[in-house]
């Protein structure tokens, strides 16, 4: 259940965070599954400033507007570009936010892994004191669920239900040509304890994630591992033939699909 300290109603819940600016939406969101439908609904975002060091995070809360009780909420964070507006973010924060998921992405600019796991970390803190979440998922794209991942383990060896599951987008394997370095950049996931789910969405013709490394690095993997293979999809989740909107929608539905199969 979702409790905010001030008030049990969500929607004046979300007007107490700090600095908030709230916006509401009509969203409009075509789902494929064995027939196309178009669901309608409503949520609210926020605008907040998380707490870190001596700084502050740029971050948003989804929340659905027409939801009491939520039980589930995760967080999101970009790559080493771009920001928490990142396109594919916005559409899957509100996309989830849409479904009865609370979801709150952030912004970190620094380029070091280790700087980015202690803001992910300062994240968690904050979603974790403004909220009463049963369970919490952490991810992101590229170099945002690489840190996603080395906080989930780090947070593993800590408390066994810290964190019920990562979901990576474009999980960046290696840099485009050096696939040597595979073996550095997957310690954090095959350090992932068996009771953790992982979630990877990933380009069949993604430069820095070579398929037949990556079904490797996944059997050695102990925590409950399941990909989806985007096909013809690059390191950004872009494919050739298809609107940009098509692919966001194929992507967003398949993480809904997976969160809900985790009884989220």
């Amino acid at each position: 259940m979702l409790n905010c300290a001030c008030t049990s109603s969500l929607g004046k819940a979300v007007m107490t965070l700090p600095n908030a600016r709230r916006r509401s939406f009509v969203v409009m969101q075509c789902l494929v599954s064995e027939k196309k439908h178009l669901v309608m609904d409503r949520f609210d975002e926020v605008t907040v400033k998380v707490p870190f060091g001596t700084k502050q995070l740029e971050a948003a809360v989804c929340v659905p507007s027409s939801v009491k009780d939520i039980h589930t909420a995760v967080i999101l964070t970009h790559g080493a570009g771009g920001d928490m507006n990142f396109k594919q973010l916005v559409s899957l924060a509100h996309a989830l936010a849409s479904s009865g998921f609370l979801c709150l992405r952030f912004t970190c600019k620094g380029l070091n892994l280790g700087y980015r796991v202690k803001a992910y970390h300062a994240v968690w803190d904050y979603l974790k004191q403004k909220f009463t979440i049963k369970h919490i998922f952490v991810g992101g794209r590229s170099m945002g669920c690489r840190a996603a991942a080395a906080l989930a383990r780090q947070l593993s060896d800590e408390t066994a239900d810290a964190v019920q599951g990562v979901i990576c987008l474009a999980f960046p394997l290696h840099p485009p040509g050096q696939t040597h370095t595979h073996r550095q950049r997957s310690e954090d996931l095959k350090g992932l304890p068996e009771n953790m789910s992982v979630l990877f969405v990933s380009g069949t013709e993604d430069n820095m994630c070579e398929r037949v490394l990556f079904d490797g690095i996944v059997t050695e993997m102990r925590a409950q591992a399941e990909v989806f293979w985007l096909k013809g999809g690059s390191h950004g989740l872009s494919v050739k033939g298809r609107s940009e909107e098509s692919v966001l929608d194929e992507v967003n539905l398949k993480v809904i699909t997976w969160l809900s199969k985790q009884g989220a």
